[in-house]
């Protein structure tokens, strides 16, 4: 018999179903994405979690002329595979393929982007009244929102404005109890007693105007049907609570949910994750940051940890562990992480406040207004800065140097490799007069015996990594180590300096003048954009005391990088070896 998703080729062809070849869907898409991400890799768990929902929602609703968001990204496997993609699945996250996450240039079913969270019931309210001012009163308008999401900030924004329309909105909870990381926080704690069905307390989301129905079962498919088909006669917004199991079949994903978010290479039959290779690997920089900061808050006890809802990315997972009550994860709330951070320090206490850094993007008035402004010295550890890889264009980290650079008060600096990471978490615990921005990359990083002695280093220093005779590459962060193969790979390297200058704020104006006038050729090099970014402030320098030298500069170019390795997509920008080589040939 041949299976039904093969013959799936948009949700019109899932009408045509009846309610028992559903359930044979349900199973044929789950075991599609368990065979698809066995191989490929991605994130597995919350898209096993929403297949009955997905298979219903398409079967109930008008897709795409009903618009339909995802909150966040993850979930929606099953939706890309069942809307004209599963032939092309296999590409899922890789160079040249499709997207991770939702994406409004891939198809017409993805009305909105969606790869930070929280953002799903703005984006559905905007399009519900725009839906009504063009005289549209019969379209629907989802917005399926996880339960670590609808704690972010923005979605009770949204929710508080929705409440006071008659929008024709649904907003449905999967409500799984875990985002990455087990969810948190009051809110975590009133839905799990709503669940338990001991909840005292008035409904809230009853008590801002929504139609509220569930929770019910995430998985009968049958009751979800049933329950949109009502919901689609009910005016204004709606709001459907549904209880699903992150990872659902697949027993290994459903045990061990954090790990099988996105397990890596794993043996779809059994489930068992691929073990590493046992050889000894030099660390992950978020490990350097987690083990460092537990080795510092042993001996400093005002230190403390912040993260939102990155605690195992973070890995500030190992200070909860050993000093839980100075580790803080606060949920997918950026902003409130960097002013608690802030109220903190006013305090007395030393935050090391772990943001990734597309995310600290998000409270970027937080970081002028509540932290640079009053000159408070928060500690920002921004993990996943670069390019990021496969979670592509949403999560790469390529633009924290440009709009953090333009700050007053705020100190800026990427450490080259893992010692460095050290020695700078190192000085700032010990007392800084302004905040700053510790800056490192995604991955492992170069160094094998990295637990070294602690080293303080002088604020706005660069150091000299090779002596060349007439001209000079001036590198930030752990690039590095590209431009160093790279000059080494030439025939005439010994004409060539490398300078790490790790500081973008301040700059080592001392070290740069020396530079300037010993070297006939600048080359800047940053995994950063190269709009507004290190490569301009030495552009600025420059300027400033009227040097002549020709400077180039290399970094991310003035567009959005798609998914791809990380190797493939420095290749692709020419800040990989090879390409680095090639380049400096020519000077």
């Amino acid at each position: 018999m041949s299976k039904i998703l093969n013959r799936i080729n948009s949700p019109v062809d899932i009408k045509h179903l009846s309610q028992e070849e559903l359930l044979q869907l349900a199973k044929e898409l789950r075991e599609f994405i368990i065979n698809i991400v066995a191989t490929k890799e991605g994130h597995l768990g919350a898209s096993l979690g929403v297949v009955e929902l997905t298979i219903a929602l398409h079967y109930v609703f008008n897709t795409p002329e009903d618009l339909l968001i995802w909150d966040v990204g993850h979930q929606a496997y099953g939706h890309k595979i069942l809307t004209g993609r599963r032939d092309i699945f296999e590409t899922n996250r890789q160079l040249g393929g499709i997207s991770g996450f939702p994406n409004r240039e891939e198809s017409i079913y993805d009305p909105f982007g969606v790869g930070h969270a929280s953002t799903s019931i703005s984006a559905a309210l905007g399009m519900a009244i725009a839906s009504k001012l063009h005289g549209n009163y019969k379209r629907h308008h989802i917005a399926v929102i996880g339960d670590a999401s609808i704690a972010g900030g923005m979605a009770f924004e949204g929710l508080n404005h929705a409440g006071v329309t008659d929008a024709n909105l649904l907003v449905i909870l999967n409500d799984n109890a875990i985002g990455i990381d087990p969810s948190v926080g009051a809110l975590k704690q009133y839905l799990t007693n709503v669940k338990k069905g001991t909840e005292k307390q008035d409904n809230i989301f009853e008590a801002l105007n929504f139609d509220y129905s569930g929770p019910i079962d995430g998985h009968d498919i049958k009751k979800i049907i049933s329950e949109l088909v009502r919901l689609k006669t009910v005016k204004g917004p709606k709001f459907l609570h549904i209880i699903t199991t992150k990872g659902k079949g697949l027993k290994q994903a459903e045990e061990n949910q954090v790990k099988y978010h996105a397990p890596g290479k794993f043996d779809a039959h059994t489930g068992d994750v691929y073990s590493k290779s046992e050889t000894q690997q030099p660390p992950k920089y978020q490990d350097v940051f987690g083990y460092t900061l537990v080795e510092l808050a042993k001996e400093n006890k005002n230190i403390v940890g912040i993260t939102p809802a990155m605690p195992t990315g973070s890995s500030l997972k190992f200070m909860m562990d050993e000093i839980p009550e100075r580790a803080f994860d606060v949920g997918i709330a950026e902003q409130h992480a960097v002013t608690l951070a802030a109220g903190m320090t006013t305090q007395g206490l030393i935050p090391f406040c772990n943001i990734y850094s597309t995310f600290l993007q998000r409270a970027y008035d937080q970081i002028i207004h509540d932290v640079a402004l009053q000159n408070l010295p928060v500690i920002f550890c921004l993990d996943r800065a670069g390019l990021v890889g496969e979670d592509g264009a949403t999560h790469h980290g390529v633009f924290d140097l440009s709009y953090l650079r333009c700050i007053p008060n705020l100190i800026i600096f990427a450490p080259r490799n893992e010692v460095e990471l050290r020695n700078i978490m190192y000085t700032a615990q010990l007392g800084l007069q302004h905040p700053i921005a510790i800056r490192y990359p995604r991955g492992r990083g170069i160094t094998i015996d990295w637990k070294q002695a602690f080293q303080k280093i002088e604020i706005g220093t660069g150091i000299e990594l090779r002596n060349g005779s007439n001209k000079a590459v001036l590198s930030i962060g752990t690039i590095s180590k590209n431009a160093e193969e790279a000059i080494e790979r030439l025939d005439n390297s010994e004409t060539f300096s490398l300078y790490d200058m790790r500081f973008v704020k301040p700059l080592d104006e001392n070290l740069l003048h020396q530079i300037f006038k010993k070297n006939n050729q600048i080359i800047t090099i940053e995994d950063n954009s190269v709009k507004g970014g290190f490569g301009t402030t030495i552009l600025e320098f420059a300027s400033k005391h009227n040097y002549k030298n020709p400077i180039t500069l290399l970094g991310i170019p003035d567009k959005f990088i798609e998914q791809g390795s990380i190797e493939e997509l420095q290749k692709s920008v020419g800040l990989d070896v090879e390409s680095l080589t090639l380049l400096f040939s020519e000077f």
